[in-house]
């Protein structure tokens, strides 16, 4: 049995505060495929 990993992001914010993102693989392949073609597009 594959275990899930996840992907996380920490990215500090003014104030003191952190904005904290997690993704798992597939979220992180969909998200990938939609960023792609937003930033190369055809």
């Amino acid at each position: 049995m594959k275990e899930g990993r996840l992907i996380i992001v920490r990215v500090p914010l003014e104030g003191g505060g952190r904005l904290v993102v997690s993704v798992n693989d597939a979220e992180a392949k969909e998200l990938y495929d939609v960023l792609g073609g937003v930033v190369n597009p055809a």
